[in-house]
């Protein structure tokens, strides 16, 4: 099975934390969000998983290196193709079309999510989908009487479904997905100057193949600040309840105290602060009589006199001040 993964988009919302890292390899739980992503697909997928296909931008041979040691971690190939035009998700993923063989998932990597269930490779596809409040704000799928997903429609005006898309997908047949997204560019099916792979989808279903919802437990957002703050909450939490020891050793704490679940990186420094619960921090950070909670704290960041909750700081910053909900970029100074 192969694994494509689209992230050329720019991550504007999570700005200023995109303007030097792409939204993809932003740390949760002290590991970035891609790497979790293709660990959740591996978990219930029952085919071994052979090459991982990531979709990006122009951003720059450390970014490439670090994506393909993302997929050897998972022991598969990774391969990296490019989208260069903001053109849809349909023209993404068939950027990477030579990887649209055999069984795919194809996954937009800017979400996470818990699921109990596992790929019957016998459908011809799966969606994962969410139930959800307020469906209005998301695409959505229809289903018949028999669980089968018979259409597919975007930001409904009047309720269609609750079950919404999560942007992660199953096709037993990656040409059949080819053909169609081919078809779409060939013919110039587009709207608002993008070419959706929805309609892709729905040309599928009226050829009469079936797709099936894959429902999941929770589905976790990492869209701007405050939806990734909690998706570091909700990551940390799983990882204590799988035991996952998520404080290095090399930590040198003086007249601190960790509440857990926290995610301390390698060489950092903790002296008169209390930390926790559900903070990260990056490696070779330092923090000095502060207290941090329910925050992302990226590398070598240094803090003082710091009263930080809800918050995020990128890698490289110096922070030194009082009580804020902060949103702080690499190589930012606050004092």
């Amino acid at each position: 099975m192969n694994i494509i993964v689209p992230m050329a988009g720019r991550g504007s919302r999570l700005r200023p934390h995109t303007l030097t890292v792409p939204k993809p390899l932003v740390p949760v739980g002290g590991k970035p969000i891609v790497h979790r992503l293709v660990e959740d697909i591996a978990a219930v997928c029952s085919e071994q998983i052979d090459e991982i296909a990531f979709v990006i931008g122009d951003f720059g041979a450390e970014v490439e290196a670090e994506l393909i040691e993302v997929a050897a971690k998972l022991g598969a190939k990774g391969t990296i193709h490019y989208q260069d035009k903001p053109l849809g998700t349909a023209h993404a993923v068939l950027c990477a079309k030579e990887k649209l063989v055999g069984p795919v998932v194809v996954a937009f990597a800017d979400t996470l999510f818990k699921a109990d269930f596992k790929i019957d490779s016998n459908v011809d596809g799966i969606l994962w989908v969410k139930q959800i409040d307020n469906p209005s704000a998301f695409g959505v799928v229809q289903l018949d009487s028999d669980e089968n997903i018979v259409d597919f429609i975007e930001k409904p005006e009047t309720f269609v479904s609750d079950l919404a898309m999560i942007g992660v997908y199953y096709f037993k047949s990656g040409e059949e997905l080819r053909t169609e997204l081919e078809y779409l560019v060939d013919n110039d099916v587009i709207k608002s100057g993008e070419y959706q792979l929805p309609d892709a989808l729905r040309r599928l279903t009226e050829k009469g193949k079936k797709f099936k919802p894959g429902k999941v437990n929770e589905w976790l957002d990492c869209g701007n600040k405050e939806v990734t703050v909690h998706t570091n909450q909700r990551v940390l939490e799983y990882d204590r309840d799988k035991k996952i020891n998520m404080v290095d050793a090399s930590l040198k704490s003086n007249n601190s105290l960790i509440i857990p679940p926290c995610y301390i990186g390698e060489g950092v420094v903790l002296e008169n602060s209390i930390v926790g619960p559900h903070v990260s921090i990056g490696a070779g950070t330092t923090v000095k009589n502060s207290i941090i909670k329910n925050s992302i704290i990226q590398n070598y960041t240094q803090i003082e006199n710091g009263n930080i909750f809800d918050s995020m700081l990128g890698s490289h910053a110096k922070y030194k001040g009082i009580a804020r909900d902060l949103s702080m970029g690499d190589y930012t100074t606050i004092d």
